[in-house]
């Protein structure tokens, strides 16, 4: 059977006399190992099925993948112990698994997962009903039906074409710049869109230059493109033409770089920016909004999703702001691929 292809691991349980022998034949491992045992067991708690399909308790596997130790072991608890596809909260009501209707969203896209071809890939959640090569659904954030074909699965560096996906299965969808993450994709044109796909405020903040001004084109498609990953998030001020990213952690704008190099030949250098804190705005009020972008110009931009930003050089500068226009709601997260409202 799948799976079951590997060297027959015959399992002893060793007590008494023959663990004594082991305790004379190797005293340093074994006393190791008894230390090992008791750190784990005293760290740990009962394996209770009910608290980890709470997400309460998460079960740990000691093993060697090189040595295919365990790897058996933690794929069968895999089945056994992993919960079905759950109802998903698409805004308007749950969407359940077991509905006939197709519906799902992207989660991640990739760029360039085959350097030959430049592709990208939008990887989708299959939430409900069934995935058939060709369905037609509603991109609900555009506003119109799409035609899915090709999909695809992956298993390490081989892909292969997808014939049929169900509730839970991940499928590999071509994109080419109509996907991004939080994307809703259904066969019924219902007003749904899933939600629980957070993008949080930046807190580091630079400027990418580039060392070849010739490559401004190629400079301004990789962060588009590494931008929709979710690499790095992309600001577009409204005085400045320089591409502002945005960044939870320092790794990120190393990645950005290294990505640039070698995926889209382009070499630029990150410059810290005079900016300490990031927030999406929304107001209800269209002429205090108005007021709002009018005096603070010189700190507002839009992310990729056409929302509104306020950029703070401090925590001084946000409070102050935010408590002369106190009409003007500050948002500090809000969901992937789309407006914020109100």
């Amino acid at each position: 059977a799948p799976g079951e292809e590997s060297a027959n691991q015959a399992v002893e349980a060793i007590s008494g006399d023959a663990l004594s022998a082991l305790d004379e034949q190797f005293p340093q491992e074994m006393s190791a190992m008894r230390d090992e045992i008791e750190l784990v067991r005293g760290a740990g708690s009962e394996f209770e099925l009910d608290e980890f399909l709470a997400g309460r308790q998460s079960p740990v596997f000691f093993g060697s993948g090189i040595n295919n130790f365990g790897v058996r072991e933690i794929l069968r608890a895999l089945v056994d112990w992993a919960p079905p596809p759950q109802p998903r909260d698409a805004g308007t009501r749950e969407v359940d698994p077991k509905e006939p209707g197709f519906s799902g969203f992207v989660f991640k896209i990739q760029a360039n997962m085959d350097p030959r071809h430049r592709d990208r890939i939008a990887f989708m959640r299959v939430c409900s009903g069934r995935y058939d090569p060709g369905i037609k659904v509603m991109h609900r954030r555009l506003g119109r039906e799409i035609k899915i074909q090709n999909a695809l699965t992956f298993m390490a560096n081989e892909r292969s074409l997808m014939e049929v996906a169900y509730a839970g299965d991940i499928i590999g969808l071509h994109n080419h710049g109509n996907l991004q993450i939080g994307d809703t994709l259904l066969e019924a044109n219902e007003a749904l869109g899933f939600t629980g796909i957070p993008y949080f405020a930046p807190e580091l903040f630079s400027r990418a230059r580039l060392r070849d001004p010739l490559k401004s084109k190629q400079l301004l498609k990789g962060l588009q493109q590494l931008g929709e990953e979710g690499a790095v998030q992309v600001f577009e001020p409204f005085v400045d033409t320089t591409p502002l990213l945005g960044a939870v952690g320092q790794l990120q704008f190393e990645v950005v770089e290294h990505r640039l190099r070698t995926e889209y030949s382009v070499e630029a250098t990150f410059e810290r920016a005079g900016i300490d804190s990031a927030r999406w705005v929304t107001c209800e009020d269209d002429r205090v909004m108005r007021d709002f972008q009018n005096a603070q110009q010189m700190r507002l931009a839009r992310d990729v999703d056409g929302n509104l930003v306020y950029l703070a050089d401090s925590g001084v500068n946000l409070r102050l702001t935010m408590e002369r226009w106190p009409k003007v709601r500050f948002h500090a997260t809000r969901e992937h691929g789309r407006r914020i409202d109100g």
